[in-house]
């Protein structure tokens, strides 16, 4: 089976460019015993990815060169030869910027597509809802009735932080950046 996937070329310096990505068709074998392959429906590109696009030390590593570029998706399992996952599941990974992979379950979960729409799982429902979740109620341990501000609050994570925030009955003050701040940004990227 043939899959593209965009791979990164060189980091860039300042904003990326077109030139820093190149799409490649690479050939995939059938999948093994307990494994199985992914049909892509949807991808998320997340400002974390900004990160990843320059060599350092950081929280989660750098894309590599040459490689398939990592993030979240969504995708329908069209061949298994795993128990866990038939032919037809939906599932939520980490296998990005490519039309099909091949995986052995390994950080892979299934989604219900008839709950939500799937695109949800890569926001509210995924990295972006759990990270404003967890850092709000679990961290932060939230109050019914606490005074919030959230920095940052016209972004995924923040503004799901002043909604969850609205639900518990808080106060809530947001910020977010000028048209200033935005050019000073473009200057250091």
């Amino acid at each position: 089976m043939q899959s593209r996937q965009f791979q990164l070329t060189g980091y860039p310096e300042g904003l990326p460019t077109l030139d820093h990505f190149e799409l490649v068709e690479t050939e995939l074998k059938s999948p093994g015993e307990n494994e199985f392959l992914v049909q892509n429906e949807w991808l998320s590109v997340d400002p974390y990815m900004r990160g990843r696009m320059r060599e350092g030390e950081s929280y989660v590593k750098p894309f590599q060169i040459g490689e398939p570029m990592e993030g979240a998706c969504v995708g329908k399992v069209i061949e298994s030869r795993n128990q866990e996952f038939s032919e037809g599941d939906y599932v939520l990974g980490n296998q990005g910027w490519r039309d099909v992979w091949l995986s052995d379950g390994t950080g892979v979960m299934k989604v219900d597509p008839e709950a939500v729409p799937l695109q949800a799982y890569l926001g509210i429902l995924g990295m972006t809802g759990m990270t404003a979740y967890v850092g709000l109620l679990k961290i932060g341990e939230l109050k019914e009735g606490d005074r919030v501000f959230v920095s940052a609050a016209s972004g995924a994570v923040g503004s799901t932080v002043c909604q969850i925030a609205k639900l518990h009955g808080c106060f809530v003050v947001g910020s977010a950046g000028s048209k200033q701040k935005i050019d000073w940004l473009k200057d250091k990227a």
